[in-house]
């Protein structure tokens, strides 16, 4: 009997002459918040970093836009038991320094933005919309940000979840309306172009299960 990889999460086995598939049982991607994305004002200043998420698939460490508190970040990755150099990959859905400042903490993984990956010798390769041996997906999602793009990763108990940076994104004053209407509507007062921005929204509204926003709460969809 003789068994090989066939496809995606597939097996083919051969006994007897006689063939058979299977479906092989793949763990799925985990999701967690290491930091809840805010934007505020104290005393006449402006402070904000981005949601932080860390991913772990296929025994990789992924971690969505590093933002820009460096005390929060290291404390919500001890946590989880992780220092920087444990991280694989990072991606930065744009470059908006309250959401890719800390990037460089992270000296053995590899920087993605929405079309390269970049690393700390120099180099700079393309990639396919998906982070290297995982099902992680690498969405262009401009309107924010030209260059903008957004992570779906397939999860087992919240289902397709979407990391959207600034496609969605509140004020920590703004009361965070969540109906498809005020999702497209939202103002955004950084946006480059409104009709990419809107394209990009009701894209993720159709593939997502939970969106996270770059700053807010996660939010479920209402199909």
């Amino acid at each position: 009997m003789c068994i090989k990889r066939w496809g995606q999460g597939f097996q083919r086995s051969q006994k007897n002459g006689v063939r058979s598939i299977f479906w092989k049982n793949k763990i799925m991607a985990k999701v967690k918040i290491l930091i809840k994305g805010y934007a505020r004002e104290k005393d006449g200043e402006e402070f904000a970093s981005s949601a932080t998420i860390l991913i772990q698939d296929n025994n990789l460490n992924i971690i969505i836009d590093p933002g820009m508190n460096r005390e929060a970040l290291l404390g919500g990755l001890a946590k989880e038991r992780l220092k920087p150099e444990d991280i694989n990959f990072v991606i930065v859905t744009h470059t908006h320094l309250d959401h890719s400042l800390l990037a460089g903490i992270f000296e053995n993984a590899k920087i993605l933005d929405n079309s390269d990956v970049y690393s700390f010798d120099g180099k700079i390769a393309g990639h396919e919309g998906r982070v290297s041996n995982t099902d992680i997906e690498i969405i262009k999602t401009p309107g924010h940000d030209q260059f903008h793009c957004s992570v779906l990763v397939k999860t087992e108990d919240l289902g397709k979840v979407v990391i959207a940076g600034d496609v969605f994104w509140w004020a920590d004053e703004e009361e965070q309306k969540t109906d498809k209407q005020s999702l497209l509507e939202h103002e955004d007062p950084y946006v480059k172009d409104e009709k990419a921005l809107k394209e990009s929204r009701e894209r993720i509204l159709n593939l997502a299960d939970y969106i996270i926003p770059g700053h807010g709460k996660m939010f479920k969809v209402k199909k």
